[in-house]
């Protein structure tokens, strides 16, 4: 699953070009939720780390690709870290202009029904920050159901959790 196609947008493995828009988000407001602001450097080691994912792992995150333009818009997919975590799940949009449009949800529902058609996970866990309503409103309406017994991972300390559970 490198690569899948929606109405508006294309998903694919992330590559070296992303970099300036990455960077980009990376170092804007936008990553408030997630740790952020970034660095420059940062930004391009977590771009290194998701690339690089796909080869450790052999699954990761897709870049969301404007289907008419190649402008990549944000990222969507799984996320292992640490093998002894659970798999997430993530979304994200890069700018404000993107904010609003369906982009997430539909970037996210491609990938879950993906994920689902093949098999490739039981489970995903997405942590989302309690202050992010609009990725927790995402969560629900993508299916997933809360997770009130997990425990915040370290680095979102006011992380809820939202798990997505498929039928084999």
């Amino acid at each position: 699953m490198t690569r899948i196609e929606t109405a508006r947008l294309i998903l694919r493995r992330p590559v070296a070009g992303d970099l300036p828009a990455y960077e980009a988000y990376c170092t804007s407001h936008r990553t408030r939720f997630t740790g952020g602001p970034y660095t420059r450097k940062d930004a391009f080691e977590k771009l290194a780390a998701m690339i690089g994912h796909w080869e450790i792992r052999g699954f990761g995150r897709l870049i969301l690709c404007d289907r008419f333009t190649a402008r990549p818009i944000g990222h969507v997919g799984a996320l292992q870290l640490d093998p002894n975590t659970p798999v997430e799940m993530t979304w994200t949009l890069w700018a404000d202009a993107d904010q609003g449009r369906g982009f997430a949800y539909e970037a996210a529902r491609a990938y879950l029904d993906e994920v689902a058609a093949k098999a490739v996970f039981q489970t995903l866990f997405a942590r989302v920050d309690a202050n992010n309503h609009r990725s927790r409103t995402l969560a629900l309406r993508l299916g997933a159901c809360a997770d009130n017994g997990a425990t915040a991972p370290d680095w979102i300390s006011e992380a809820l959790t939202y798990r997505f559970d498929f039928k084999s």
